[in-house]
């Protein structure tokens, strides 16, 4: 298996865009249409993810390790849609037919045995990991909701409960789905674990979300979700040792962060945490109750809200990462980031050119296209003054 003949031919076939994932699922479809009833109605986000998934992979081919502990992950992931060892030949049938589809001239017997090499790599250690999985976990748990809050027009605040334990570190995330659709989208519990195993979900209704409109409108107490296994370890506190802690949430960021806060709270350790909250405006910190909560019981905990649109000075928006620089130097401290993709990644550069290190900045990178320990493509300021994407 020659990788650099694999990447050489991804970045041919990527080339194509949009046309790549179309090609592959009509293909599959059409020669398996059995396998039509694991995707979603709205294909496009899968598309989406097909595409990132084989980034990955082909990018990381010549670093085994590496490429292994993401399909493991994937292989054991992947239960939640039904997928067994019987489909994998299928799948990798329609991918063969879409690169030997789009690498036109390029195609060859050599570059052929390399990808079918490739797949069966993949394919034996997703499988091997499915297997091993089924010893310790469901694929998916059911929980009843036991509350459904509507805290603003697109925000709802849901505790839920699985059947039984579902285990999870305080910054990992868990797959939600509603038994209506079938689509998954990752949520950060907003709680540390609870002896009663409830789990608190913050839900902003995305636009064209299945998961999230079916969550935040579609959805009351008594009625039933499923979860899936937790996965991510980039926001979890283990990674800041003893150190003080520097958080940053935006919108519905609030809810890992503010599970941070429980876990640090049980743990009694005496670090000092100062926490920055934004919003677009004042009207949308929709769960202030909680956080001045909080803040009245830890005197270890101070703080922040920042309003991005402020009524009183109309025309001066503000971001988060704008107020922590001005209020001081945290680089002594680790700093969690939670938010929008656009809101972490400001951040990062943001505090990247400030002089903070990459160690000590934790964030995930998950959003709508989670697909394993993927990352997120921050956009920070080089020595030069310009700016280089990582």
């Amino acid at each position: 298996m020659d990788a650099a003949r694999l990447k050489q031919s991804w970045a041919v076939v990527a080339g194509h865009g949009d046309q790549v994932p179309l090609y592959f699922y009509s293909t599959l479809f059409l020669a398996y249409p059995e396998t039509r009833q694991m995707f979603p109605t709205n294909m496009a986000g899968q598309r989406d993810r097909l595409v990132s998934a084989l980034g990955h992979i082909v990018s990381h081919v010549d670093q085994v390790d590496r490429l292994v502990g993401f399909l493991r992950q994937l292989g054991a992931d992947h239960r939640k849609f039904a997928v067994r060892a019987e489909h994998y030949p299928a799948v990798g049938e329609a991918l063969v037919e879409t690169l030997r589809h789009f690498s036109g001239d390029g195609w060859s017997q050599e570059l052929a045995a390399d990808w079918v090499a490739a797949y069966g790599l993949v394919a034996r250690v997703m499988t091997e990991a499915a297997q091993a999985a089924e010893a310790h976990s469901p694929p998916w748990w059911v929980a009843e909701v036991l509350t459904h809050e509507q805290r603003t027009f697109d925000v709802a605040v849901l505790t839920v409960r699985p059947q039984y334990l579902l285990p999870f570190v305080a910054g990992q995330s868990i797959g939600v789905s509603h038994p209506a659709v079938r689509s998954w989208r990752y949520y950060s519990p907003a709680n540390a674990p609870r002896a009663d195993g409830t789990v608190e979900l913050h839900v902003r209704a995305a636009p064209g979300g299945a998961v999230s409109s079916r969550l935040v409108y579609g959805c009351a107490a008594g009625d039933q979700i499923h979860l899936a296994a937790p996965v991510g370890d980039g926001l979890t506190l283990g990674r800041a040792g003893s150190s003080d802690l520097l958080l940053l949430a935006g919108g519905t960021g609030w809810a890992p962060v503010k599970a941070l806060v429980e876990q640090v709270a049980a743990e009694g350790s005496g670090r000092r945490v100062d926490l920055y909250v934004g919003a677009r405006s004042r009207m949308e910190f929709y769960d202030s109750e909680a956080i001045d909560k909080v803040a009245a019981s830890h005197p270890w905990l101070r703080v922040s809200y920042v309003a991005g649109s402020d009524p009183v000075r109309p025309g001066e928006p503000v971001r988060v990462v704008d107020r922590v620089l001005a209020d001081g130097d945290w680089r002594s401290r680790h700093v969690y980031v939670c938010g929008s993709d656009e809101m972490v990644g400001h951040t990062v550069a943001a505090l990247t050119g400030a002089g903070y290190q990459p160690g000590q900045l934790h964030h995930e990178g998950y959003g709508r296209h989670w697909y394993g320990p993927a990352w997120r493509t921050v956009t920070a300021p080089d020595e030069s003054g310009g700016a280089v994407t990582r």
